[in-house]
């Protein structure tokens, strides 16, 4: 390229075009595999790095997808834990009252029962105060005291209340 020729009053050089161009044919064939190689490895490395960007934002979709189910099943269990305690609090309110319930029918049983016991205690007390009545001399006839015994009995029966 020595062979250039200047240009009168300014910097530039006038070049031989077939020159020129038989230098650049030169460099091409000249250019090292290892360029070529290079370049051929940074394209590779460019689509390796794509690529791996991609399965990174897969890995980090399923890693949300799979936070997101794992709260809807906490969410879930917590509703189903909810749920049971409510079942269990309405068991428990529902078995208190069907233990009221019987503790009253139970009460009511008794005092019907009571209120006959004592019937019955009265009726077998007039009936031996009867007896003790016939041994004993009486003030009028014997039919006359027994009228009236009877008479005490069945109107104390009647006064006495009924549940």
């Amino acid at each position: 390229m020595a062979a250039g020729k200047k240009l009168p009053l300014t910097n530039n050089v006038v070049l031989d075009q077939a020159a020129v161009l038989e230098l650049i044919d030169q460099l091409r064939v000249s250019v090292p595999d290892e360029v070529r190689q290079a370049k051929r490895i940074t394209e590779e490395a460019t689509r390796i790095a794509e690529r791996a960007r991609e399965e990174g934002d897969q890995v980090i979709a399923r890693a949300q997808a799979q936070a997101a189910q794992m709260l809807e099943e906490r969410e879930l269990v917590q509703m189903a834990q909810q749920r049971a305690a409510e079942l269990i609090d309405a068991a428990q309110n529902e078995a208190s009252e069907v233990r009221r319930g019987a503790d009253e029918y139970a009460a009511g049983v008794l005092i019907r029962l009571e209120g006959e016991c004592i019937k019955a205690l009265t009726s077998i007390k007039r009936g031996l105060d009867m007896l003790d009545d016939r041994y004993r001399p009486a003030e009028g006839s014997g039919a006359a005291a027994l009228a009236e015994a009877a008479e005490g009995i069945a109107q104390e029966a009647e006064s006495t209340p009924r549940p």
